[in-house]
């Protein structure tokens, strides 16, 4: 079979993944995993897809590519009917599982925040997810309170799941290599099954809080409460966000949600809880982590 007859298309960001040994190494994540069915986002050539098809699991593949789709069909006929031409960030799970599932691939470094968000929003029915990433996006979501690396992803997700880091990846271990290191990272649903806080405004909190990370939270989240409401004092509003770990931020939640409804009524900002802040915009890269053309790994 021919290892790269799909050609890389860089307005996808493709990268290829060349290396057997690593694509093997990927799939093991999931023995730790429930056996139940497992999605697959951006197989590519089906580098990592062959291994997976060797697990006792239903394997079902997403792909946006359309030669990528091609290819498959016409190489792994045992994946018939279960390659899903379409965007993962759009997909209905309820359309192809009728229970949970995981989740794992090579994932876009351009689209892999959103990716972790769809998750998170379905963390009721998906109880394991890993796969490969920027190393740096890696290090945030496994990064400690303290930690400059730490921030709304790490919040937010860690809330939900224990991640671990697993093993880095070198650039050319790909097809063409990208300009930094990869990191594959293990994401398993913790026993925490609702939040001692109202969790729309839970995020809403981290999201403000970090969207001005240098400063006091005491003047982040300022613009969440009214004119009339003056901040409460705590100790807690006198930190820097990347200082609270996910109960402090649980009992900061509590402490503004009696100011914040207040504000919530106000028309200038309806819609404050249910307003989703882009995290490409709250949660940049550091600044070495900035290529020019963004560098995705699917497949």
């Amino acid at each position: 079979m021919a290892m790269f007859p799909v050609r890389a298309k860089k307005n996808l960001g493709q990268h290829f993944l060349k290396d057997e040994d690593i694509a093997r190494r990927v799939a093991a994540t999931l023995n730790k995993a429930p056996s139940i069915p497992v999605l697959e986002v951006g197989p590519g050539t089906g580098m990592l897809t062959q291994f997976l098809l060797e697990q006792d699991r239903e394997v079902i593949v997403v792909e946006v590519d359309r030669e990528s789709v091609d290819y498959l069909n016409e190489h792994y006929p045992q994946l018939h009917g279960k390659i899903l031409h379409q965007d993962f960030l759009r997909m209905d799970f309820d359309a192809h599982f009728d229970g949970s599932f995981s989740v794992i691939g090579n994932f876009p470094y351009h689209i892999s925040s959103q990716i972790f968000f769809k998750v998170l929003d379905n963390k009721d029915k998906v109880p394991f997810c890993s796969g490969m990433i920027q190393k740096e996006v890696a290090e945030r979501l496994v990064a400690s309170p303290g930690c400059k690396a730490y921030g709304i992803l790490s919040v937010l997700l860690q809330a939900w799941y224990d991640i671990e880091y697993l093993f880095t990846v070198d650039e050319h271990a790909f097809i063409p290599p990208p300009k930094v290191k990869s990191a594959v990272v293990r994401l398993t649903r913790n026993r925490r099954r609702r939040l001692a806080c109202n969790e729309k405004l839970f995020r809403t909190v981290v999201k403000t809080g970090f969207n001005q990370r240098r400063k006091m939270l005491r003047n982040s989240l300022k613009l969440l409460l009214s004119d009339e409401n003056p901040m409460p004092d705590d100790p807690l509003l006198t930190k820097r966000p990347e200082q609270l770990s996910v109960e402090q931020f649980e009992a900061l939640t509590n402490l503004l949600e009696p100011w914040v409804k207040v504000k919530q009524a106000s028309p200038e900002i309806a819609g404050t809880f249910d307003e989703e802040v882009s995290p490409k915009a709250l949660e940049p890269l550091p600044v070495q982590a900035k290529p020019k053309v963004p560098e995705p790994l699917p497949g």
